[in-house]
């Protein structure tokens, strides 16, 4: 195969790649790109580019030693890589007037250290000499104010913050953003309006208000992980160049122990620095993991100094979370803390048709309130129950109906008719029936009397924990082979009267309703 800068440089990429982590390859090495290959009798020169000088530094202190090897084996014992970094027009104005420059590097003893002149130019490279098989870059980041100031250029500043790192190209990252989480599915109520309302004014200016930290806390289903999402998705669409990133708790700690294992702490820490809207979730899991925290309260000091948005959530807030360190609770709590509350009756109607409608489900009201009405604390629940009854609807070929809903959703709803009692009882079958109470305790036997005391017996057996021989006893004092008769006739009727049928299915109805 005819060698080239680039099936050489990739064949150096190959074997950089087996021996660093992924994160890694994708900040430091992806973005080189290979320039020149010059070969002669001596030397194998390959010249690669760098976005800025702080990569030169970078790659000096952390992989000197993998490259040497890499291109030793790549070219042979006389390869040599050789460094070209971009000089940007900001040179010129920041007073770099092409002195000569002498930058330290790592190098054997039997070779001279490089002596470069830097020139004066607007765009362009200019080429270092090589030291130990590496090149030397000539001039220093186009962006002056990085660095210490012995290297800095004659008329340059340094930077007092160490956590600025000017000059580094933008790292790609995947986000791990849910494209579903977005505000216009968010469906807002008295229980989240004001944390929706920050999320969605910290999404059109991240960094720039007075929530940060912006930390949600909220119990269990309540949309906590929607809405920070939702920050991250809004500002994905509306300034695609942003680095976003959402991770959980667990996944940072375990990435941090990753870095610790294989010795790439600093990477880790670097990788972190450098995102503009860093989402975690779940802090509580912090709890007890005190390297952890060390580094999180590193890195969230590094953020939030250069302006960075930090969105975190928890299940609780920030005062009850045992087991953080008290340095980082206070700052959990520098900008704003929202609570999600259990949605209202209204809110859970709503999500209800709006899953429906996403979902392509015509569902009556009736059964919206049903399910609204006996799922009340969690909306993972209340949209689970609706895609539960869709399923049962569609594999059984059933119209989904109350009694589907019923039927499906038993193991979800708390059955509260058990409170009912008997008297209660009594009176919303004699509500029904229009007759008076006492009637079905006396010893009348007219037709419509005894039907309403036989289906109020029924209606006791089926929704009280009472005996047979008490349910008897409220009726007159009956013995309970009559409520045995009178259960076994009302299920016989329903059996074979659907007129009949109907009538108990609006007595459960009403029944439903009065319980809740």
């Amino acid at each position: 195969m005819e060698k080239t800068p680039e099936t050489v440089w990739n064949a150096c990429l190959d074997i950089i790649r087996d021996n660093v982590s992924r994160q890694s390859f994708r900040t430091w090495f992806s973005p080189l790109k290979p320039l020149r290959l010059e070969e002669d009798v001596e030397l194998s020169k390959l010249t690669i580019q760098l976005p800025s000088r702080f990569y030169f530094e970078w790659l000096e202190e952390h992989y000197f030693g993998l490259l040497r090897k890499t291109i030793t084996k790549v070219l042979g014992p006389q390869g040599r890589l050789f460094y070209d970094i971009v000089i940007e027009k900001d040179d010129q104005e920041s007073g770099f007037d092409g002195t000569v420059m002498q930058l330290p590097a790592r190098q054997p003893a039997n070779e001279p250290q490089p002596t470069f002149t830097a020139g004066r130019q607007t765009a362009g490279n200019q080429r270092g000499m090589g030291h130990g098989g590496f090149g030397m870059p000539v001039t220093p980041s186009g962006h002056t104010g990085f660095g210490n100031p012995s290297t800095a250029p004659t008329g340059g500043t340094t930077i007092s913050n160490p956590f600025v790192i000017p000059g580094i190209q933008k790292i790609q990252v995947e986000s791990h953003l849910n494209p579903n989480y977005t505000f216009d599915r968010f469906i807002e109520g008295d229980c989240n309006r004001l944390a929706r309302s920050a999320s969605v004014a910290i999404a059109q200016q991240p960094g720039g208000t007075s929530f940060n930290p912006f930390l949600l806390y909220g119990g269990v289903g309540l949309g906590k992980t929607h809405l920070i999402q939702a920050i991250g998705n809004y500002l994905h669409a509306n300034k695609p160049d942003a680095t976003v990133l959402y991770v959980s708790s667990e996944r940072f700690t375990n990435e941090f122990v990753q870095a610790i294992q294989n010795n790439r702490v600093s990477d880790f820490s670097l990788f972190y620095r450098q995102i503009d809207l860093l989402v975690i979730d779940d802090v509580q899991f912090f709890s007890g993991k005190e390297k952890t925290q060390e580094e999180f309260f590193h890195i969230f000091n590094a953020l939030h100094q250069s302006g960075k948005q930090i969105i975190l959530s928890a299940d609780r807030p920030p005062r009850d979370i045992q087991g953080i360190e008290e340095r980082l609770l206070s700052r959990f709590q520098w900008g704003l803390s929202a609570d999600l509350q259990p949605p209202d009756f209204e809110t859970r109607m709503a999500i209800l048709r709006r899953k429906a409608i996403e979902d392509g489900i015509d569902i009556s009201d009736d059964i919206f309130e049903f399910v609204a009405h006996n799922i009340k604390s969690n909306i993972r629940e209340l949209e689970g129950a609706l895609i539960r009854l869709l399923a049962h609807g569609t594999l059984h070929k059933r119209e989904i109906d109350l009694s589907l809903a019923k039927d499906v959703l038993r193991d979800l709803i708390t059955d509260t008719r058990v409170t009912l009692t008997i008297d209660q009882i009594q009176r919303l079958v004699c509500e029904y029936f229009n007759i008076e109470e006492d009637l079905v305790r006396a010893k009348t036997r007219k037709r419509e009397v005894v039907q309403a005391r036989q289906v109020a017996m029924f209606f006791c057996k089926k929704l009280t924990q009472h005996s047979l021989k008490t349910i008897g006893l409220h009726f007159g004092g009956r013995d309970h082979s009559t409520v045995i008769h009178a259960n076994t006739s009302v299920e016989n009727q329903i059996e074979t009267d659907p007129k009949f049928s109907e009538i108990i299915d609006e007595i459960t109805n009403k029944i439903d309703l009065r319980s809740r």
